[in-house]
């Protein structure tokens, strides 16, 4: 199979060129409400381009920057750690604890995807991170995750475009708290401030431009609206509404008993139209979980050595197996972790590099020490030097002494470059709301914003080849 990734989630991070906005002109005729300023603010809504009512009378993304001042009470006996019986987690009950996950947060989850109307953050107690508005479409509140060529999946012909929701419960809302306050003029990152408290859980939704029938494993999805204009939408060009098919779900806790050596569990289901239940949330499966990045297992040199701290669900639908990260170590069909053209330092180009994992890549979070984004010095995918989305994509060598530093487990106290902050494995305070709020300090555009935060994310580990 030939899978052809467009790594726009490494290359842009989902930041996409547009003018945003924060209130809402009246509405008129047929067209799109857009409001255009210059400046970028922390709790903006969206880029304040709104479908016109002529095509969507619907409820549009607020989002709840309302972050709890205090912790709330420990949950006693997480459903979770219960599945696992008493046993470290492994082969025989980690899937059980990513369906605990599941069942913990369904009731508000079902009420998002179902009942939209009466959906609503503040009384489910969800957040979502400042300094993002300008980045979000303006009814889910979603911003583009990744693009992925034809045949990425062997049952989708066509290119695709996903796009992406990220939100916090109250206990990791009180680390939003910690860090950014009632107003989020500054970032605080004093005094682990960055860090989550057990039992924080942050969930992500991905959603697919690529329905059914277009992609037959989405046949039964939920599909949700949005208004955006992309490559690879239904109705690609300008502002239009268009549906997308909810496909991924992850969900990340912090459960330092569980995994002791980082402090977390990824978990990622994956929609499987196949599996039994009364709707498309019921067929939302596990693809697996991961709480260490198996730093003794060298699948470049040893590809038949078992992984200790990832689990793959056998039973998983077959598309979302085609992107497994690194030895197959637990990457999601949204997550890019395969680069379809690689350059190794010896000059050989390769083809579909699986080069990353859920928790290497996001165990790059972490902060400089002054309020700039052009200190930023780690770059997602384990590549020394990348000064323009460059095909192929130089790497350092697979397998070796450089390319384990990304897969390392690593505290969500110990950055991955010395002398920064961690940022206990927070992607998008990192690489969304850091580098924009600095962009704003700076008097730049939204345009100016995105393509300085993407030069620097592409610029971020020069140091790997000395230069």
């Amino acid at each position: 199979m030939k899978r052809i990734v467009f790594i726009t989630l490494l290359v842009l991070s989902g930041i996409v060129l547009y003018t945003c906005g924060q209130s809402p002109a009246p509405e008129t005729g047929g067209k799109s409400t857009e409001v255009q300023t210059s400046g970028i603010t922390a709790f903006q809504n969206s880029r304040g381009v709104l479908p016109p009512a002529s095509v969507y009378s619907g409820p549009l993304f607020t989002l709840n920057h309302d972050y709890p001042a205090t912790l709330p009470p420990p949950l006693s006996n997480p459903p979770w750690i219960m599945a696992l019986h008493g046993q470290p987690i492994g082969p025989g009950n980690a899937l059980a604890y990513v369906e605990a996950l599941k069942a913990h947060v369904s009731t508000s989850i079902r009420k998002f995807l179902f009942d939209r109307v009466n959906w609503n953050a503040v009384k489910e107690q969800w957040y979502q991170e400042p300094w993002t508005g300008a980045l979000r479409e303006s009814i889910l509140g979603t911003y583009t995750g990744s693009e992925f060529g034809a045949n990425t999946f062997t049952t989708l012909a066509s290119p695709m475009t996903t796009y992406v929701l990220t939100m916090y419960d109250q206990t990791a809302g009180n680390t939003l708290n910690n860090m950014w306050g009632s107003a989020a003029s500054n970032l605080n990152l004093a005094n682990n401030a960055a860090q989550f408290a057990q039992g924080s859980i942050i969930v992500k939704f991905a959603f697919t431009t690529a329905n059914a029938p277009l992609w037959s494993d989405m046949a039964g999805a939920v599909t949700l609206p949005i208004y955006d204009t992309c490559t690879y939408c239904p109705q690609p060009g300008p502002y239009s509404l268009q549906n997308v098919s909810f496909f991924q779900f992850d969900i990340i806790v912090k459960d330092t008993l569980t995994a002791p050596k980082t402090g977390w569990v990824f978990s990622t289901l994956v929609y499987d139209k196949n599996a039994p239940g009364k709707d498309a949330w019921d067929k939302m499966v596990p693809l697996g979980a991961m709480w260490g990045d198996d730093p003794d297992v060298n699948s470049t040199r040893n590809p038949k050595q078992a992984l200790q701290e990832t689990v793959i669900n056998p039973q998983a639908p077959a598309y979302s197996t085609q992107t497994l990260g690194w030895g197959g170590r637990l990457s999601g069909p949204n997550d890019g972790a395969v680069i379809p053209s690689a350059k190794l330092p010896n000059g050989q180009v390769v083809s579909n590099l699986a080069a990353s994992s859920c928790m290497s890549c996001h165990s790059v979070a972490q902060a400089p020490g002054s309020s700039t984004a052009d200190t930023l010095s780690a770059f997602l995918l384990p590549t020394y030097w990348v000064s323009a989305p460059l095909n192929p994509m130089p790497v350092v060598e697979p397998g070796g002494q450089q390319w384990l530093q990304w897969f390392q487990d690593r505290k969500g106290t110990q950055p991955f470059t010395p002398g920064q902050t961690a940022v206990d494995f927070d992607m998008v305070t990192c690489f969304k709301s850091m580098l924009m709020m600095y962009s704003a300090q700076q008097g730049k555009t939204v345009e100016e914003a995105v393509r300085s935060v993407s030069r620097q994310k592409l610029l971020a580990n020069r140091n790997y080849n000395g230069k």
